[in-house]
């Protein structure tokens, strides 16, 4: 068993990582780089900054960072609190169909936007949220009985949503004109390229909100990973904890989505990497992940802007780089256990 200080190394370790990467985001970039520019905030620090350097840093990479840090926690604590409620390392918050049904509206509104009359970034976030919501209650009406929500039909439920927005998805891009179709694919990809002042005041009330409140379930959710029955004999309502579970989930993903686009593999790789660190422990696991999560994302986005500076690289490409292999390597020591336990 892991010893409390060991855990505590870790939260200690992904605290210093969300400032390295924090200083690195701030401080360098394709159009201005000085290690010194975190600091020139700090009275008596040197010289004082430049008009350029105030709007390069405050207007362009401050809510840049401040987005990335909140997608990254967000989607981090939501992969897991979905492998938790699912009792499955691979499980993932796209796996029950959110990130599909909100890339579905956005892309929607992208490549029909012109003829409807909803032009513009705010009207894109608008319905990527909607569709978050909106596939959530889907899922959960399909999965939903008289004993609460099960799991295995979740799934599958997200399953036939993916499938479904896939399709629409496809049907979509052949409407689509040549433009149309460059942003839908570049909003597929992710990137934090987006983010604004303007627009994160609906990020940070949509995923501040799923994060308090995941935070705040994180010792009933723990109760989960003895399995149902247990939990219930604890005197856990598993199924209101269950329908909380998807709510708040879909609620942090779907905000997400809506300002970032589709940045696949965070929820799925993180929670996995952060138990291996400390453990399946929910008090422990959860922050780790979130600190880690928002450290790895905003590392990204500076990798992301400087590779092929001077143009930029969408972030979901190189989670999805680093996150594939990694998740085949999940899927493979899966199948081992499997097959040792025979």
């Amino acid at each position: 068993m892991l010893m409390t200080f060991e855990r505590r190394r870790w939260l200690i370790a992904g605290t210093l990582g969300i400032l390295a990467s924090s200083w690195l985001l701030l401080s360098s970039g394709p159009v201005l780089s000085d290690w010194r520019l975190p600091l020139m905030w700090l009275p008596g620090f040197g010289t004082p900054m430049s008009e350029l350097e105030q709007t390069v840093v405050t207007q362009l990479r401050l809510p840049r960072l401040v987005l990335g840090l909140l997608v990254g926690a967000v989607l981090a604590q939501s992969g897991t609190a979905m492998q938790t409620l699912c009792r499955n390392p691979l499980a993932d918050p796209g796996l029950i169909g959110i990130s599909g049904g909100a890339a579905v509206f956005a892309l929607a509104v992208i490549a029909l936007g012109e003829q409807i009359g909803l032009q513009g970034s705010i009207w894109v976030s608008l319905a990527a949220f909607l569709g978050a919501l909106l596939t959530t209650f889907v899922v959960y009406r399909l999965a939903g009985g008289k004993t609460g929500v099960d799991v295995a039909t979740l799934l599958l439920a997200g399953v036939a949503i993916n499938a479904l927005a896939g399709s629409l998805l496809g049907l979509l891009s052949y409407y689509a004109d040549d433009d149309a179709l460059r942003l839908m694919s570049f909003w597929q990809m992710g990137s934090l390229a987006g983010a604004s002042w303007q627009q994160l005041p609906l990020g940070v009330v949509l995923m501040g909100v799923s994060s308090i409140a995941l935070f705040m379930l994180r010792k009933p959710i723990n109760t989960l990973l003895l399995g149902e029955r247990q939990a219930r004999y604890l005197g856990v309502n598993t199924v209101s904890l269950k329908r909380q579970l998807i709510i708040w989930v879909a609620l942090g993903v779907g905000g997400a989505v809506a300002l970032t686009g589709m940045i696949g593999f965070v929820g799925l790789i993180i929670p996995h990497i952060a138990r291996m660190l400390v453990g399946a422990n929910i008090r422990w696991l959860m922050p780790v992940s979130m600190l880690f999560g928002a450290a790895v994302l905003v590392l990204t986005d500076w990798i992301a802007k400087t590779i092929v500076a001077p143009a930029e690289l969408p972030i979901g490409i190189i989670t999805a780089a680093v996150g594939a292999p990694f998740f085949i390597y999940l899927l493979i020591q899966q199948k081992r256990r499997l097959h040792a336990g025979y």
